[in-house]
Formats: structure tokens, sequence, C-alpha cells
């Protein structure tokens, strides 16, 4: 049986493998039942994508590779602590479990520091470095109400 190390070395494989080749030193591996279901590596640069990180990669893989986008009964393998995005994307992918080698702090040092992105969600949004304003909130509740009322809708 394998262990949660051995899926995690495979992580850190493909972060090595990922640095090594021009993309962002991050990976990660997702497992079920005992099985890779997606491994990958951050790809922002190559993609020109902000939000191709390792493990939205690989939640976007296993989701395509299982059909589905609740991935219950999976355990996500990250080579560094997951970034806000990727935490909440494990959240709203209803990963199980989640196991990481590399802190926050280790990311710091090589120049990817997501403190700030932690001190803007401690503000108001008005203090925040993007502005963000709320207009037009007469009309907010209109596509939430359609959903709503749409007997065809797919619960998630």
């Amino acid at each position: 049986m394998k262990t949660d190390k051995y899926w995690m070395d495979k992580a850190i494989n493909a972060a090595e493998i990922s640095a090594l080749c021009g993309g962002g030193p991050f990976g990660c591996a997702i497992v079920k039942d005992g099985r890779i279901v997606a491994i990958t590596s951050n790809s922002v640069t190559k993609d020109n994508d902000p939000t191709a990180h390792a493990e939205i990669n690989a939640i976007r893989m296993a989701c395509k590779n299982l059909g589905t986008f609740v991935l219950e009964g999976c355990t996500l393998y990250t080579s560094c602590e997951p970034c806000p995005m990727c935490l909440a994307a494990c959240y709203w992918a209803h990963i199980d479990k989640i196991f990481y080698s590399g802190n926050r702090d280790d990311a710091a040092i090589a120049g990817f520091d997501d403190d700030h992105i932690y001190e803007e969600f401690r503000l108001p949004m008005e203090e925040r470095e993007i502005p963000i304003e709320r207009i037009s909130p007469e009309k907010g509740s209109v596509p939430f109400l359609a959903w709503k009322n749409n007997e065809d809708r797919v619960e998630y």
C-alpha cells in the first residue's frame, strides 16, 4: 500500500520538473481509492493564466478524468501550502484532505509571497488595494431567483 509520503513525493517531483522546465515550482497530485486521478504543476507563465496554479490545474484535471465537479473521496497532495485561491478551490471541490510540504514562508523566500492577499481579506472592502464597489444591488438577486426557480438546476 502506498503511503502519504509516496504521493507527496509525486507532487514534489512534478514541482521540481516544472521548475527546471520553465514553469512554476509547484506540483500537485490528487488521489482517490489508492490511485492518482490527476498530477500536474503550475503553468501560470506557460499558459498566460494567473489561475493556473498546480492545485487548480489538478482539480480541473481530476474533475475531467472522473466526470464530476465534486471530488469527495479525494486527497490532494501539494508541494506547497495552498494559496488563498487554491484553498478556496479545494473547499468548492469538496476535497477530503490536503497534505502539503513547503509552507507559505518557503514560498515567500523564493519570491511567491501571498501575505498581502491574506492581509487584504482582513480589511474592509473600501480599504482594499483593488477597489471593490457594489452597483445595481436591486438587480443582484435576479440571477439567483432564476436559478432557484429552474427545476432542472444542478445543485452544488
